[in-house]
């Protein structure tokens, strides 16, 4: 295992790319290491899915200073250190400049020049500034922008409009600079051992008018708005360490990374989270639910926020080029200049899993503990969900959910591996649409026994009765049709034509998760997963090592997601009853973290699928997102499942069953919500304790409770029992079987 790494230093940001990744929200900026955005690339300031700055370059007399180092604490702030190159014939430099960098709807830096030496020194400082104003995704794709729009210099400022008028960009600076259609410039004198320094802001401007201010100047960082937000992220959220530093490291940077992947802004009473940073920094419906899945242990704020706004833009008619159908859940929001050209439209509806997923996390918040008036009133979206996937979802009436895009400007794989040729078999032919994936079957029949749950406890016994009957259907049918008893897994897709595409992959670990497999089929899953093929010894392949498709370097096709191992191990610990199941549960999640501690306690969004026993460290991969929402929640799903945690506020009922690996030592989560009060929980290995659990309450498992005590406030929903159910079909995905 990598060395450990110490939470209380700065973080020095790099990436192979060369490039600092600051964000905030639905902001965030890309810059090389001395904080300049150079033109002509991928760099840039980004509001709203379109890049308002596409250069900021700091001159100092003339020429780019040299630099000494990037440093940051946190995701949304950086201290650049830079310095004056020495004067000819001598090794030293007396000046020192830094530039502290906050992005929050926009962007403040604080530029400093620190005089070390023992004379007064003059400099010239500049900064070019433009603007290209183009769409995200053509700044992605390489494609040029609209071009440089107008440029008006405004007394201190800069005011940069794009050519249609919609989009702007306000930049003022302090210190009196000469301000030109090209940038700002200070002539300065520096007196020995003295600092002078000016705050320039960059402001967003929407069809000429700016955001309200939420970030004055003058300011501590530490009173800015992604500061205070973080802040309060932390205090309302459920603290999580661990003995073992890399874990804890990379726990700490996980809660992090997700409060400032939190976006405040669209409409409703609670946050969303972003896929992740830089290019997805926008509402996706399948990532952000499986997100505020994972981040349930911390609190529920992000699922009644996801599940809140996903309902508001649920399908709700026909509408062939946004993929739009009454009921489904929508794929992604953007908002930038090619919003209405971007796949189908601003609000593309391209996914076959977010429709089911939504009636998956609806029910797991309420066992989690949110609020009944919340969860009663999504109700008829969830309604809405199951009937898109009897109806829309099925297309020929196989009783399996399936996809095909509905023109050609739409995904063609509509899956979480959604790139053009994720989807194949086992000699990498393509699959043909419609496709039915195994994953999302899993994903359907969780989703049944789900809204199941939530009608019984809502006293509507028939339709409970009814969408059991249909999961367990659905459970015989998907054994039937995907099961390869040959090679001993499921085939990842049926085709248009109901052949089985063969192919080994991790999408198998979903359906573990989801509770669709039997024991006898789990069984063989384990061994199969197990095989150094899958097994990169950093994390589980997309796609086994000797099929025809296999790519270590792909996207989909022998790459190492963490958020899909960390699901492959929820699955496995599921069916921890089985022999080797918790053994490679440990050994992947042990790979995963060793992983974290390579890429400084940050997991990406993927990295190359090359074995361990070939690279000592893990391969990026290079265009993978960081900080990503489902990569930065993974470690709390690998906590949760191997302390076999799980809550159910209605019944107030806790279930602790930890099988921690033993080089983890102690991990304890500390006030942990659980809806009258909270409670503390410690664990090593196969035991722990739970102090402040209410009276009333329920304790399940190999825990012992240390101390009860009344309820810290009213209950804020009714306790109305969920429904426990008998057999492997009706155990609500995420609990194992047997706990129920």
């Amino acid at each position: 295992m990598a060395a450990p790494l110490n939470a209380a230093e700065p973080v020095v940001l790099s990436a192979d790319s060369g490039l600092v990744t600051l964000v905030a929200g639905a902001t965030f900026c890309l810059s090389e290491a001395t904080g300049d955005v150079v033109p002509g690339g991928a760099q840039g300031l980004f509001f709203r899915d379109a890049r308002v700055l596409s250069r900021l370059e700091l001159r100092l007399d003339g020429a780019p200073p040299s630099p000494l180092s990037v440093l940051s604490q946190d995701a949304y702030r950086a201290r650049f250190l830079l310095r004056r190159p020495p004067v000819p014939g001598r090794a030293d430099s007396t000046l020192l400049l830094v530039r502290e960098r906050l992005v929050a709807d926009g962007l403040h830096e604080v530029v400093t020049v620190e005089n070390l030496g023992a004379e007064a020194t003059t400099a010239t400082l500049s900064l070019w500034v433009s603007a290209d104003f183009a769409d995200l995704f053509a700044v992605k794709e390489g494609r040029s922008g609209p071009g440089e729009g107008n440029v008006q210099v405004d007394g201190d400022s800069l005011v940069l409009t794009a050519a249609d008028g919609e989009r702007g960009l306000r930049m003022t600076a302090t210190e009196s600079p000469t301000v030109t259609p090209a940038g700002f410039t200070w002539r300065v004198v520096v007196p020995p051992r003295a600092t002078w320094s000016t705050e320039i802001t960059a402001q967003p401007l929407l069809d000429g008018l700016g955001l309200p201010p939420r970030d004055n100047r003058g300011k501590a960082v530490e009173t800015s708005r992604p500061a205070r937000q973080l802040r309060q992220w932390h205090q309302t959220s459920t603290t999580i360490t661990a003995d073992l530093p890399v874990l804890a490291e990379t726990l700490r940077r996980s809660k992090d990374d997700l409060g400032v992947l939190q976006i405040h802004d669209l409409p409703g009473d609670q946050p969303v989270v972003a896929a992740g940073a830089p290019w997805f920094m926008t509402l996706f419906g399948r990532d952000s639910l499986l997100t505020s899945y994972m981040a349930l242990p911390l609190e529920t704020s992000l699922a009644q926020g996801t599940l809140q706004t996903l309902a508001r833009w649920q399908g709700r008619r026909v509408d062939p080029p946004t993929e739009e159908e009454p009921g489904r859940i929508l794929h992604e929001l953007r908002l930038g200049p090619d919003r209405d050209t971007a796949l189908g439209g601003s609000h593309y509806y391209g996914t076959v899993d977010a429709t089911p997923l939504f009636v998956v996390l609806l029910a797991e918040a309420w066992r989690w503990g949110l609020r009944e008036q919340v969860v009663h009133d999504l109700l008829p979206a969830a309604d809405a969900a199951v009937k898109w996937m009897d109806e829309y979802g099925d297309r020929d009436g196989d009783g399996f959910v399936e996809y095909r895009r509905a023109t050609d400007r739409g995904l063609a794989n509509q899956g979480w591996k959604d790139s053009f040729d994720g989807i194949n078999d086992a000699a990498g032919r393509l699959g043909v649409a419609p496709i039915a994936l195994c994953e999302v079957q899993g994903y359907a029949y969780a989703a049944y026994l789900a809204r199941a749950d939530l009608a019984e406890a809502f006293g509507d016994q028939a339709t409970a009765a009814r969408l059991r009957a249909r999961a367990t259907e659905l459970r015989t049918a998907f054994a039937e049709a995907f099961w390869l008893p040959d090679q001993g897994w499921f085939a990842v897709a049926l085709d248009r034509d109901k052949r089985p595409l063969d192919a080994l992959t991790s999408n198998v670990g979903h359906c573990l998760w989801s509770g669709i497999v039997s024991d006898e089929h789990a069984a063989a899953l384990v061994e199969r997963l197990a095989d150094p093929r899958m097994d990169s010894g950093y994390g589980l392949r997309t796609l086994a090592s000797d099929m025809g498709a296999y790519n270590p370097m792909s996207y989909h096709n022998g790459s190492v997601w963490p958020h899909d191992t960390a699901i492959a191990v929820a699955g496995l610990m599921r069916y921890a009853h089985l022999p080797g199941a918790v053994e490679l549960a440990h050994r992947l999640a042990n790979g995963l973290l060793d992983a974290a501690a390579a890429f400084g306690g940050r997991l990406p969004e993927l990295f190359c699928g090359f074995s361990r026993d070939r690279f000592d460290q893990p391969v990026p991969y290079p265009t993978s997102c960081s900080p990503q929402a489902w990569a930065s929640a993974a470690p709390l799903m690998l906590v949760r499942a191997l302390l076999g945690l799980d809550l159910d506020v209605p019944s107030r009922t806790l279930t602790l069953r930890p099988r921690l690996p033993v080089a983890w030592g102690r991990i304890e989560l500390d006030g942990l919500d659980v809806g009258h009060g909270q409670i503390r929980i410690d664990a090593t290995e196969d035991s722990a304790s739970v102090s402040g659990l209410p009276d009333g309450w329920v304790l399940k498992g190999a825990a012992t409770a240390a101390e009860r005590r009344p309820p810290a406030r009213p209950a804020d929903r009714s306790a109305a029992p969920s429904p426990a159910g008998t057999g492997e079909a009706t155990a609500p995905l995420g609990v194992s079987p047997a706990v129920r």
